[in-house]
């Protein structure tokens, strides 16, 4: 795994910047006909972890990009929890993704769409660990018409 090292005074602008990222992880799943979910995790400026959806290939309901990077960041640190770190996502985190990431301790998770129908804030629980930060809406249009293109192919 390459380590990009990004470094800003400007939080909108690095939050923007690791999106991108992100988008470029939801691409390989477009690319493999996945759903386009990417997911990157940061650590002092630096990608520690990676993932997009591979439910299709895996054939593993629960291979969406959070866990994928979620496993990847873990193995890059060499330790479970993500204190420190901050998860990027293309699309707001279902709630098994939410869920898991309240046990890895993640400090924030930045977000790009709502998923209205499956984001674990349609179910009114809050179920990120209480340190945990969210920051959403970060290239939501972008994010979000991966999407609607993608499931529009489908129909």
């Amino acid at each position: 795994m390459s380590f990009y090292n990004f470094e800003t005074s400007d939080p909108e602008a690095e939050d923007i910047h690791y999106m991108k990222l992100a988008l470029a992880e939801a691409q390989k799943a477009l690319a493999e006909d996945e759903i386009p979910i990417g997911a990157i995790i940061v650590s002092k400026n630096r990608v520690i972890g990676r993932g997009y959806n591979l439910t299709e290939r895996l054939n593993d309901v629960t291979a969406h990009a959070e866990m994928q990077a979620f496993t990847s960041a873990s193995q890059t640190i060499g330790g479970k929890y993500l204190t420190d770190c901050t998860l990027y996502v293309t699309i707001e985190p279902c709630v098994m993704c939410a869920g898991a990431s309240y046990w890895t301790q993640i400090s924030r998770i930045v977000y790009g769409a709502r998923e209205e129908k499956r984001g674990f804030l349609s179910k009114g629980v809050n179920l990120l660990h209480p340190k945990t930060e969210l920051i959403g809406g970060v290239m939501a249009e972008q994010c979000a018409s991966m999407m609607r293109n993608f499931f529009a192919k489908k129909r």
